[in-house]
């Protein structure tokens, strides 16, 4: 294990020295993955499962593969710009098909596995999805709404066959592996990740060439300190948007080869062993990765090629990163952005991190805590965090929520970008988390909207009202909370906990479930009957210290 170092050059060098260089056009798979793939036997996907099973991919076979799923497309009728929703667990072939639809200059729109029927229908009603990509325990979740879904035309499955599916194998061994990456526009549309919101369904957050696919360039280099050399993993699921983070642009950007375990769930110890087992240079994963990795005995363990870590997500523990580097001589070094953005805010290898900071500016960016005017607030003093976005708007911001002007419009300030998040930063510069700044709940990672959870419950005839907040938790940093009313002729149970805790599960995706219910006999209201959840979050918060507001 390496040592973290802060040689080189010093954090303000790097911000004086840095310049976006995106070009008018930009396609990831012809610009980076071909580059790279010019050396031949150079690894881009290092993939092994539970069973032992490994498979290594070269940047050649992503890139040739990609290309034959492109023509695969083109040849069902995929155009430019159309959207391709792929929902898989981590199969090598997400890769390659991510890969392909930016070099067909299709829209993805990546979703996980947790999805329900119900939540699929929604996203392929409001995206108008052409095509849907996924494998055999997820394709029932389509057919069930298929008929509702008139946008789709195109249905491949991977790893199985299935009828009225194209199976992905038989697709790609009579594609051509001649296709012409599609000469995207730096500002055309490239990505669509769905996040949750207070309010309403899932947003629709588009992410341009430039944004993600070339943004993710300072992710890479600055934030998890890759070179061609590193194997890196990332702990995340292909769902979420932290994949396209830290398992495919910012390692790729890099030239690094990306380590993958599939596995259908996390297992602390099985992670370690793979740490200590594979060369694994740079780990990244979310602060409750974390929190149970130190809970096992890590005496017993030695990472020989680990040298770099970092999480983002959540706050993350101070007492969980002295745990780590008291048993790795390693350094977690927390990140912050969004579904929205690249990495805004770190703890960079080049300056000394503190202990539960956000961190400082990435390079590119000029981050700001600003008050209610859109003024920068002063040291010490919370506000909301912002980026600039006037005169010049920085590569690494998403484009705009789709077919939602007024949700767009309402995340600007002035000359500011609002994250949603408030913060304050102290006298040396660095960020400290204070909490959202709406009802969102961050929980193990994930982000959800009170308002999801809320209308799941509501379906069960047991309640009559529900009100869903954040409450803390030492293992997650916060969960999800539903204060419940009941309706006539039901009594509070433990019993009847559960089964509102598994009908909310097969309702949505079973992360959104309330791991605390609490049974009420009102809600806090405002005079025009709206619930107060400010209130309701409060009194969870009253007395809790986060993480976040401890230092070094």
């Amino acid at each position: 294990m390496a040592e973290d170092s802060q040689s080189g050059p010093t954090y303000e060098e790097v911000h004086r020295d840095f310049k976006w260089d995106v070009g008018e056009y930009f396609n990831f798979a012809r610009d980076v993955i071909d580059h790279w793939a010019e050396t031949p036997e150079k690894l881009a996907l290092w993939w092994v499962d539970d069973a032992g099973r490994e498979v290594k991919k070269t940047f050649r076979e992503i890139s040739e593969n990609s290309k034959r799923f492109a023509s695969a497309m083109q040849a069902m009728g995929i155009q430019r710009g159309e959207i391709m929703m792929v929902i898989l667990p981590r199969y090598a072939e997400w890769w390659e098909i991510f890969i392909g639809a930016l070099r067909l200059g299709a829209v993805i729109a990546p979703g996980t596995t947790q999805l329900t029927a119900k939540d699929i229908q929604f996203r392929v009603q409001a995206s108008q999805a052409a095509a849907f990509i996924t494998d055999e325990e997820n394709a029932p979740k389509l057919e069930e709404v298929l008929a509702d879904c008139p946008s789709l035309r195109v249905k491949v499955i991977v790893a199985a066959r299935r009828e009225g599916w194209v199976n992905y194998d038989e697709a790609l061994a009579v594609a051509s592996s001649e296709f012409e990456a599609a000469n995207t526009r730096s500002d055309e549309n490239a990505l669509m990740y769905f996040t949750s919101g207070t309010v309403g369904y899932p947003k629709m957050t588009v992410h341009t060439h430039a944004s993600y696919p070339y943004g993710h360039l300072v992710t890479g280099k600055y934030w998890l300190d890759l070179g061609p050399n590193d194997v890196h993993w990332n702990l995340s699921d292909t769902g979420w948007a932290k994949a396209a983070w830290s398992s495919i642009f910012g390692p790729w950007n890099m030239g690094a080869a990306i380590f993958v375990h599939h596995s259908s769930r996390f297992d602390p110890k099985k992670t370690l062993e793979l740490l200590q087992q594979y060369p694994i240079t740079t780990l990244c994963g979310a602060p409750t990765n974390y929190r149970m990795l130190v809970l096992e005995d890590l005496k017993q363990y030695k990472f020989p090629a680990l040298r770099h870590c970092v999480g983002a997500g959540e706050p993350l523990n101070p007492e969980v990163i002295k745990v780590w580097r008291e048993a790795t001589g390693l350094v977690i070094r927390d990140g912050y952005g969004q579904t929205e953005t690249v990495l805004v805010l770190g703890n960079f290898p080049y300056f000394e991190p503190r202990f539960g900071s956000m961190g400082k500016p990435t390079p590119g960016f000029d981050v700001q805590v600003v008050d209610r005017e859109g003024n920068i607030a002063a040291a010490d003093e919370e506000g909301d965090v912002a980026i600039r976005v006037k005169p010049v708007r920085p590569v690494g911001l998403f484009k705009e929520y789709f077919g939602d002007p007024e949700r767009t419009a309402s995340t600007y300030r002035g000359d500011w970008y609002l994250t949603g998040d408030r913060a304050y930063r102290d006298r040396d510069g660095y960020f400290w988390f204070v909490g959202r700044s709406d009802d969102v709940i961050l929980t193990s990672g994930y982000r959800i909207g009170p308002f999801e959870v809320e209308s799941a419950i509501l379906e069960h005839p047991a309640v009559a009202e529900s009100a869903v907040v954040s409450s803390p938790d030492d293992l997650r940093g916060e969960v999800v909370k539903a204060f419940v009313i009941l309706a006539p002729g039901y009594e509070a149970s433990e019993e009847l906990k559960k089964e509102l805790q598994e009908y909310v599960k097969h309702v949505t995706a079973p992360y959104k479930y309330p791991r605390k219910i609490e049974f009420v006999s009102a809600l806090p209201k405002t005079v025009s009957g709206k619930i107060r959840r400010v209130e309701l979050r409060r009194r969870e918060w009253e007395g809790y210290k986060r993480p976040a507001s401890s230092s070094q």
